[in-house]
């Protein structure tokens, strides 16, 4: 029997790293949220690594921070190890990864929930959308309850009509052995929805003591750590670190792994799903790397209170006996005790093309998604789209502008743009390498690109958007002073470039031209800066960046000046591409799939060359003119 419960503005499906950002913004800006979870138990799980950030993850937490969100503030409270990657490259590439504590961040995570008002926690499974003419009301539960509703998220990561699979053993059931979601793919199909099945998997939990670490290199975390959060007071992540360890496949390991292929769901084709490509299995890595003799696998602990060790590189869906075997090759781990099997998972997911760039979907207004369900993989990734999806769902019912963040101002632009205008047919990752102007989304500098528009929709206080107001004009008024400031070739200057292996000054220059040399710096020329004011490590850090990268910010500035005119020019969401003369037939069925809401947008889709973009824009010329002059 079905029956009306209650009435929300939003309902959020699912409690990862997506819905927890998604319900999160929701009720922060005063809407009436519910979050819909299998069980209350598995909010902000991690099902697989124990650690947040990493290579250009790191830049997504820090972004999600800067505009409101709780992913950085809540793993600043739980880790047991940070470390700042890629320190001997320049900055654009330096990424903040953190070990956590895997049950002390998701009860944190269900505590800052349970406290936040306009929002309520309910276990239960989502079935099926109820959609009205086009529009969203509600959704009904397996128990026959309806709970009308002005906005959907769906956060589901890999829970839909999950099967975990090792061997030749197989289980319906979603991470952790959790219960899978198996109804909801259905309505989505009958609403016209197009699904994808995709696959990840995660290595084998060993116990800790029985391994045997003197075998392996110990790996430690920084010696200052650097919190996530730009609200977090660095002082208080100043903690006593747990070690990680690294270790190595060798080639016992990869001929126990090759003779035991033909038992593997992966190369046997009981596993259906695309896996991810930057993310291989053990199995993967043996056969596509099979010139290299050895990969790295770290040991990393699961959390202070458990005994359980995350074998990090060795992810795989091999059967139990196989897996034993694997594992206890490698030095170290000869007496390795499994706690959970390695396994790969299943799930269901959309093709994302299907969504604007503010995350809703085009066909059904007031429905949203975000995460692994748009087929992306990572809780960084699932946390950052969960943030905007809360965010534009709040903005669409109050009938304010919605937020979309472009390439040139965050890795979160990159992720959502990528997501929605190219081809994935794999779980997609975010790495540096996708970020055109990544010099100027540096993980540094978070704060500064995003805080305001945080403060605009409504997730920043005004204390902390004068706070960033200031710290912009100290950044400025020390850059003038340092470019400003001259230096003569005097006995004290000599002795300082001297020191630190620099070229002697013949005549006077100013302190910026000295800091521009690669040995030096804005820290460095400080004995010979007697007017230098006392200022926070993070504007002094700021201030070096800008001055020492100083040409090769400008010229991306200049880039993005091109770009911005590109995302400018809005295409009429019921533009006729069949009437656009000249346009190739590829090109008009990708246009026509994809519907982008600008030539920016359509210039990256693939199968629409700039010839295509040529003639669209003479198209649009004409159309404008048409609209104008009726």
């Amino acid at each position: 029997m079905k029956t009306l419960v209650e009435d929300y503005d939003i309902v959020v499906v699912g409690a990862g790293h997506a819905g927890c950002e998604a319900a999160l913004a929701g009720a922060r800006l005063g809407l009436s949220t519910i979050m819909f979870t299998v069980s209350v138990d598995s909010i902000a799980l991690m099902p697989c690594n124990p650690n947040i950030g990493g290579s250009s993850k790191g830049h997504l937490v820090r972004e999600l921070d800067a505009l409101g969100g709780e992913m950085g503030k809540n793993i600043d409270k739980t880790f047991i190890q940070s470390k700042m990657l890629n320190c001997s490259k320049g900055p654009a590439v330096h990424s903040l990864r953190a070990q956590a504590d895997k049950q002390a961040y998701s009860n944190r995570m269900r505590r800052t929930l349970e406290e936040t008002k306009n929002l309520t926690i309910k276990q239960g499974e989502v079935t099926k959308l109820l959609v009205e003419d086009g529009r969203i009301v509600g959704v009904e539960t397996f128990s026959g309850a309806i709970y009308n509703c002005k906005a959907v998220i769906l956060c589901t990561g890999t829970y839909l009509k999950a099967r975990c699979i090792y061997g030749d053993v197989s289980n319906y059931t979603g991470p952790n052995g959790l219960q899978a979601a198996n109804y909801l793919t259905d309505s989505l199909k009958e609403l016209g929805i197009e699904m994808y099945r995709f696959k990840t998997g995660t290595p084998a939990r060993i116990a800790g003591n029985s391994i045997d670490f003197t075998k392996m290199e110990e790996q430690f975390g920084d010696e200052r750590v650097v919190p996530f959060s730009f609200s977090t007071d660095p002082e208080e992540v100043q903690i006593e670190q747990q070690s990680c360890w690294l270790t190595y496949t060798n080639e016992k390991t990869h001929e126990i792994i090759r003779a035991n292929l033909d038992r593997s769901p992966l190369f046997s084709g009981a596993i259906e799903g695309t896996g991810p490509r930057y993310c291989p299995s053990i199995e993967d890595k043996v056969v596509r790397f099979s010139d290299k003799n050895r990969h790295q696998v770290f040991i990393e602990p699961e959390g202070l209170y458990t005994n359980e060790m995350y074998i990090g590189g060795m992810s795989s869906s091999l059967p139990e006996d196989v897996q034993y075997a694997m594992y206890r090759s490698v030095p170290g781990l000869e007496n390795a005790r499994i706690v959970k099997n390695a396994y790969a998972i299943e799930y269901d997911c959309i093709n994302p093309r299907q969504l604007y760039p503010t995350l809703e979907f085009k066909s059904i207004k007031g429905l949203f998604s975000a995460g692994q369900f748009n087929g992306s993989s990572g809780y960084e990734e699932a946390a950052a789209q969960g943030l905007i999806a809360g965010i534009n769902a709040a903005m669409e019912i109050k009938g304010e502008d919605m937020l979309i963040l472009d390439r040139s101002e965050a890795y979160i632009g990159v992720l959502i743009d990528d997501l929605v205008t190219k081809e994935n047919h794999e779980p997609y990752r975010m790495m540096t390498s996708r970020a055109e102007y990544r010099l100027l989304l540096r993980q540094d500098n978070a704060d500064l690109r995003l805080r305001k528009k945080g403060y605009q929709v409504g997730l920043i206080d005004e204390e902390t958007y004068l706070k960033i107001v200031e710290k912009e004009k100290r950044i400025d008024e020390e850059i003038k002073r340092v470019e400003h400031t001259n230096i003569g070739a005097s006995k004290e200057v000599q002795e300082l470039l001297a020191s630190y292996g620099s070229t002697l000054l013949k005549s006077g220059t100013t302190l910026a031209e000295l800091i521009r040399r690669p040995e030096l710096s804005y820290e460095a020329v400080a004995p010979i800066d007697p007017d230098r004011p006392e200022l926070p490590y993070d504007v002094m850090e700021q201030v070096d960046i800008n001055i020492k990268y100083d040409g090769y910010i400008r010229r991306q500035m200049k880039q993005v000046e091109q770009f911005k005119k590109l995302e400018a020019r809005k295409i009429p969401q019921d533009l006729d591409y069949a009437k656009v003369g000249s346009l190739r037939i590829e090109a008009r069925q990708k246009l026509e799939a994809y519907r982008p809401i600008s030539i920016g947008q359509a210039s990256r889709i693939s199968g629409v060359s700039p010839a295509d973009i040529s003639v669209l824009l003479v198209y649009l010329e004409q159309y404008a003119k048409r609209r104008n002059n009726p």
